[in-house]
């Protein structure tokens, strides 16, 4: 009897998916665990792996919206199906024929390549022997797709001097005889919506600033980064350095870390810290839990894994989950100054900037300082203005001695 592939829980309030990609096609053999199909729920992309092995019969076609617990395939565990190998075999010469000498790079297997970057071989038709992979262990990323894809593009005929189309135009893909494409918005863009929105018409969200001295941190990061790396095995940031802060900032305003939920606060005494990382599909942003526990190396190595993770859509439900507080850095993008919108049920998000080098008055002196805006938009229904402007306060005391992180005090 054949062997049900449904579709698994995939969190409390996730109720359907839809089915954006399959990985094996009808009558293909599938190993046991192995991924055959991508689910696109409103918080991330999940893998679905086949729960027996045997020989794939596909019920639900890609597009399809699907609920939890209904099938999508079966497997027959008794059949024989198609062979996926994709080596040839040729007859033997009788001289050896004249190629380089080099050998081909072996074929990477299907399965191998991460959802993300087989979604860019499949639409491109590249074959990923060509793509010289620059992840862990040779794997190949995303980004190697994209720019093997950009090399091997064919140059079209047009205007000299016509501006390269933008990354992101080029995902678009082609636009129709009147220059527009309609095309349907995906269930995380949807859901980032409907949280935006949803933020603004619940919470009393009001943002306040304050700056930030760099020159400590710079120079404790310049003194200690080479070291840090080589035996932590992970590069120290800037972002560590926030956390850290928040940490303690949040321990002194509780508040800040709370949140409404009917007609209680709930209070929290750890700290689930939300990283937000911008991807091509939307803004997620994947949880640090319990960062209250964790040292500036640990911090890095999570911030850096989570973040890889969610660029790949490989992000599990519980690490988009669970969040008392965010930083959100728009500062990669260049950004001087922004006012953050909450990420509901939270009462507190920090926005932090660009690093600009201005004049500043210290001492009676004027001195060119590398400088940062920070802000933090919250909930004034939670928080007052007096707890709000104390945050960030301490926030920048600690920032700019970052002895005090050391010394927690």
């Amino acid at each position: 009897m054949p062997t049900n592939v449904d579709v698994p829980a995939l969190g409390e309030s996730v109720r359907e998916a839809v089915l954006i990609k399959w990985h094996k096609n009808d009558g293909d053999t599938v190993a046991a665990a192995e991924p055959i199909a991508e689910l696109e729920t409103d918080k991330a992309n999940v893998d679905v792996p086949a729960p027996a092995a045997g020989v794939l019969q596909r019920v639900k076609k890609e597009g399809d919206t699907v609920a939890i617990g209904e099938t999508i395939a079966r497997i027959d565990e008794n059949a024989k199906g198609n062979s996926k190998s994709t080596a040839k075999t040729s007859a033997p010469s009788a001289t050896p024929p004249r190629t380089e000498a080099k050998s081909p790079p072996p074929q990477a297997k299907p399965e191998d390549l991460r959802p993300s970057v087989r979604r860019i071989v499949d639409e491109k038709q590249l074959n990923p022997a060509d793509i010289k992979g620059t992840g862990p262990g040779g794997k190949i990323t995303k980004e190697d797709a994209v720019a093997s894809s950009a090399a091997t593009a064919k140059p079209q005929a047009g205007p000299a001097i016509a501006p390269a189309p933008s990354r992101a135009m080029e995902e678009i893909g082609d636009f129709g005889a009147d220059g527009s494409k309609r095309v349907p918005m995906s269930r995380i863009r949807k859901k980032i919506a409907e949280r935006l929105v949803q933020a603004q018409q619940t919470a009393a969200i009001l943002t306040t600033f304050n700056e930030v001295d760099m020159s400590a941190i710079i120079e404790l990061r310049g003194k200690f980064k080479e070291k840090f790396e080589k035996t932590y095995g992970v590069g120290l940031g800037f972002m560590s350095f926030f956390a850290r802060a928040c940490v303690l900032a949040l321990r002194e305003f509780p508040r800040v870390n709370g949140e409404i939920e009917g007609d209680d606060i709930v209070y929290h005494n750890y700290v689930n810290l939300g990283i937000a990382v911008s991807t091509d599909r939307g803004l997620a942003v994947p949880v640090l839990r319990h960062v209250e526990r964790m040292g500036f190396a640990q911090i890095e190595t999570e911030i850096k894994r989570l973040a890889a993770a969610t660029r790949e859509g490989k992000l599990s439900l519980e690490e988009l989950s669970g969040g008392t507080f965010t930083i959100t850095n728009g500062g990669v993008f260049g950004s001087l100054l922004s006012t953050p919108i909450l990420n509901p049920p939270q009462s507190g998000i920090l926005g932090m900037h660009a690093i600009v080098k201005r004049p500043m008055a210290i001492n009676d002196e004027v001195k060119i300082r590398p400088m940062m805006y920070i802000a933090l938009s919250y909930d004034h229904r939670l928080v007052d203005g007096r707890e709000s402007v104390s945050f960030l306060v301490r926030l920048k005391e600690y920032l700019e001695d970052p002895s005090r992180l050391m010394l927690e005090i």
